[in-house]
């Protein structure tokens, strides 16, 4: 017996191209779309209204289709109130958990609406009923008692707009390419780093070692030490040839300035780690006057607070890297809070660690020479994410020249 249900989309949804999706999705799905009410809006400010009626051949059919509706921004009129379960342990959660997406997100609770906070991807929603807040939480977290939310009923998202004003968002329209303008491009976010700063808006960075060994480690210095990087992700590698760098000249043993490799360099980056850790930490290491310019001596001197985390493959590691990864994703989420732009070079695994932790509103860049890495972190499905194929060692001298002029 066919089944149907009204859901309505509001918003830019022409423009967005959010009603081809859900027509798209609906169709591959095997339902089928009626349109109820459509009003478009006037001007380019004002948003439309769409009423649509899905159906399908079961009510299983048609729950999937409109669970698959609902992650792409669409909703019921009549909207109940969440429905919650009681975790029965640490790390276990209720059968039907409702799992985030990384847009802004309600919950109906109580028969009023409230804001969903820290969202991210592929969490879960925790109702603390006495305070009448609710969080995303992620498994790692959820504790025995916690109030989960069951299902997609009474829960909202709001996908984020396309913008209305011309920056380099709107000019990369989030598509992926060698032949982009790159110098065009790294001017606009230039300019839209220095917006950012005047009005009071934080900037993170997450960098791969192909800075240093691209001779890119000066210019992304110079932009530290001009206040506009706030926290700085980055592994083993990255700080350790920075530092590296300073201390021989060499990067994994190669020498920088001539591209020759210099005699014992292989044991270069042990050496600089070993160095460090006789000092105690990075930060002592400057102190020290061991560490006398690079990124990492910059953080330092700038109070620019940076996570390195580890992974397996790390020699040393230096004193500074975080081995427990559950503990280096805490440390990350508290360092990502109330971030405006994040801007990923060289290293797709931090950025992809990254930028599963960011809300969809959160303006992400992604640089790397291998368009697939790009590709890989526009497929989050943020219409905040622009990628730049190219080298580090040719988009951050240039940065750092527009934000200089």
């Amino acid at each position: 017996m066919e089944a149907s249900r009204e859901i309505e989309l509001k918003g830019h949804i022409i423009d967005s191209g959010l009603i081809t999706r859900v027509y798209d999705k609906v169709y591959d799905m095997g339902g089928n779309v009626e349109v109820t009410q459509f009003d478009i809006g006037r001007q380019k400010t004002d948003p439309s209204y769409a009423r649509l009626i899905i159906s399908a051949e079961s009510e299983g059919e048609l729950d999937n289709i409109l669970s698959e509706l609902h992650r792409l921004g669409a909703s019921v009129p009549e909207v109940e109130n969440v429905t919650l379960e009681t975790a029965e342990g640490d790390r276990i959660l209720p059968h039907g958990f409702y799992s985030t997406t990384h847009h802004p997100t309600f919950i109906k609770y109580d028969d009023n609406w409230i804001t969903v906070e820290n969202i991210e991807m592929d969490c879960h929603i925790v109702v603390d009923e006495k305070a009448k807040r609710a969080f995303c939480i992620p498994l790692a977290k959820i504790k025995k008692g916690d109030r989960i939310v069951i299902g997609d009923r009474g829960v909202r998202i709001t996908p984020p707009e396309r913008s209305r004003s011309v920056n380099v968002f709107e000019f990369m329209q989030n598509t992926v390419s060698s032949e982009r303008p790159s110098e065009t491009i790294i001017k606009k976010i230039a300019v839209e780093m220095k917006e950012i700063k005047a009005r009071g808006g934080k900037i993170a960075i997450v960098g791969g070692p192909a800075i240093v060994h691209t001779r890119a480690a000066p210019s992304l210095a110079e932009i530290i030490r001009n206040g506009y990087i706030d926290v700085l992700f980055a592994g083993n590698a990255l700080a350790t040839h920075d530092i590296e760098y300073n201390l021989y000249g060499t990067s994994l043993g190669m020498n920088l300035d001539t591209g020759t490799l210099a005699v014992g360099g292989h044991r270069h980056h042990i050496s600089t780690i070993s160095e460090v850790i006789r000092a105690g930490s990075i930060k002592n290491a400057v102190e020290c006057g061991l560490i006398k310019k690079g990124i990492m001596y910059e953080c330092v001197k700038n109070n620019v607070p940076f996570v390195l985390a580890g992974s397996i493959r790390d020699d040393g590691p230096l004193p500074d890297v975080i081995t427990d990864t559950m503990v280096a994703q805490d440390t990350m989420r508290k360092h990502l809070h109330g971030v405006d732009m994040v801007i990923m070079i060289g290293t797709l695994l931090h950025s992809i660690a990254v930028g599963n932790c960011l809300p969809s509103y959160v303006k992400t860049i992604c640089v790397d020479i291998n368009p697939a890495s790009v590709t890989k972190l526009n497929d989050r499905g943020s219409s905040q994410a622009i990628g730049v194929v190219s080298d580090a060692g040719a988009f951050l001298p240039l940065l750092a020249k527009y934000l200089r002029e």
